[in-house]
């Protein structure tokens, strides 16, 4: 995918208290600007949307800045991460991971099919709906990575486990139409799951949620090669990086943090999580 900003992207910059002029990679290597409170989140994001007008503001929260070799943040999906802080999957984790993502694919096919849930033709029919359900409910790791176009949810995710410090990253993306955005010039696909997804999966739908993947899609091992690993990058994309406190960021009962039950609906309340635990089950256990 392309860099953003190779003009300069208007951020907040770790400590400086006002938006300024500056790049991708100072927004990478740096700490991250501190909030206090989900409304002066929500402040500074409202200026950046309207100081970076060229783009539509994508959020993910996490509970840590995960780093590169150079220091600087990466966003990437978990297909592409090892497990060594720094490192590079090996050639056997890539394959296995995409040889498990393949017979994931069939079940979800057949097992769909099966339950005559909606949109079973579209799903057959597009590798890159079938990928984003996957990855979204856990059952396979795939080429895309989970965002949010909820601030709030953003924000209530990196807040989970309550930790000393959380994070939310903001990125820049191409204008948004219909279920799946192409935009060869930024090399990216987003995925808007509420139109991949049955209207009776709420999860999808209550997240907000979008997958975002390299465009032409990397459809298996072999197209790996094609590519460098920081290329695989969704950091390339980064406008702002926000750091704060769980404990003390939810001060307002105007908007408190979304639960955790509310943020992962089970049950009968979402039938399509059911149907991925199933097919999860049947899956292979793997190391990788």
């Amino acid at each position: 995918m392309e860099i953003i900003g190779n003009q300069k992207i208007q951020s907040f910059f770790d400590d400086t208290p006002n938006a300024q002029s500056t790049s991708n990679t100072a927004i990478r290597s740096g700490k991250g600007h501190p909030v206090s409170t989900f409304v002066e989140l929500a402040k500074k994001v409202a200026e950046l949307q309207f100081l970076n007008r060229d783009y539509v503001l994508l959020f993910r929260g996490q509970t840590h800045d995960h780093k590169n070799r150079k220091g600087n943040s990466s966003l990437r999906p978990t297909l592409f991460r090892s497990s060594a802080p720094g490192k590079n999957p090996t050639s056997a984790m890539l394959q296995e991971r995409f040889k498990r993502l393949s017979e994931a694919e069939q079940l979800f096919i057949l097992m769909y099919a099966k339950e005559s849930l909606l949109g079973a033709d579209r799903l057959k029919r597009h590798r890159l709906l079938r990928w984003s359900i996957l990855q979204h409910y856990g059952v396979a790791v795939t080429p895309l990575l989970d965002f949010t176009h909820s601030l709030r949810i953003a924000a209530s995710f990196a807040s989970q486990h309550e930790e000393d410090e959380a994070y939310v990253f903001v990125i820049g993306v191409p204008n948004l139409s219909g279920a799946v955005t192409a935009s060869s010039e930024a090399g990216l696909q987003i995925v808007r799951l509420s139109s991949s997804c049955p209207p009776s999966a709420m999860r999808p739908h209550l997240q907000e949620g979008y997958l975002l993947g390299e465009y032409p899609e990397i459809a298996n091992f072999e197209q790996t090669s094609d590519y460098r690993h920081s290329e695989m990058d969704f950091g390339r994309r980064l406008v702002a990086k926000f750091r704060f406190a769980p404990m003390t960021f939810w001060k307002s009962d105007t908007f408190p943090k979304v639960a955790v039950k509310a943020l992962y609906p089970t049950g009968s309340r979402d039938p399509l999580e059911q149907l991925m635990h199933a097919i999860k089950t049947q899956l292979l256990p793997t190391d990788t």
